[in-house]
């Protein structure tokens, strides 16, 4: 494996700022390392994660690691677009303070052209629908990791229809399926980051 993915994997993210310079000086474009690395690297520490063979700070330290190379990657995509892919505000539903999936699924987005405004944990309805208004939002993406906390998801999605903002919503979280998505209402569900990605943009399509 590469030395961008072994720095993600691992959780080392001053090697993973080396190594993405590295394969930016070795004529790799922004979208390949994400494609070829970071996303690999990324999905392989999940599913050891699911096997019980790391912990939660192995996620947050391999996620550190990804965030400090799109950091680098991240203007260098954008520089020559004169637009966004489209706007998303993401955060965590009220009661629900996990953000290590949700960040990731934010950094994903931001690397594949969107504009994203993230609002961090435990947030109201209200506050989605304010962020949703204030940048003229395409998509809210809903995260939960609590059986106790995807309820209110429904929430959100029913307060979003009451005030008629045309934006889609987009839900995800551990505990959550396609058949809860639908049921609640939800336009769009995945499953992880990548997918995530794939959704947004078919939403926007």
């Amino acid at each position: 494996m590469d030395n961008l993915y072994q720095a993600i994997f691992k959780g080392l993210a001053p090697l993973a700022k080396t190594a993405v310079k590295e394969s930016l000086d070795n004529g790799k474009t922004p979208q390949d390392i994400i494609d070829e690395s970071m996303i690999p690297a990324m999905e392989a520490i999940g599913q050891e994660f699911e096997a019980g063979r790391v912990f939660v700070p192995n996620l947050l330290l391999s996620a550190r690691a990804m965030k400090m190379a799109l950091d680098i990657l991240k203007p260098l995509m954008l520089a020559g677009q004169t637009t966004t892919v489209g706007t998303v505000v993401i955060g965590t539903v009220k009661g629900d303070l996990h953000d290590i999936g949700k960040n990731l699924v934010a950094s994903m987005l931001e690397g594949r052209g969107f504009k994203v405004i993230n609002l961090g944990t435990d947030v109201s309805k209200e506050r989605f629908i304010e962020a949703a208004k204030e940048n003229d939002a395409d998509i809210i993406c809903l995260s939960a990791l609590l059986t106790t906390t995807m309820d209110y998801m429904k929430e959100v999605v029913d307060a979003v229809k009451a005030d008629g903002l045309n934006v889609k919503v987009m839900v995800g979280g551990a505990p959550l399926n396609q058949e809860f998505a639908d049921t609640i209402g939800a336009d769009g569900y995945s499953s992880n980051a990548n997918e995530a990605v794939v959704v947004a943009k078919k939403l926007l399509s």
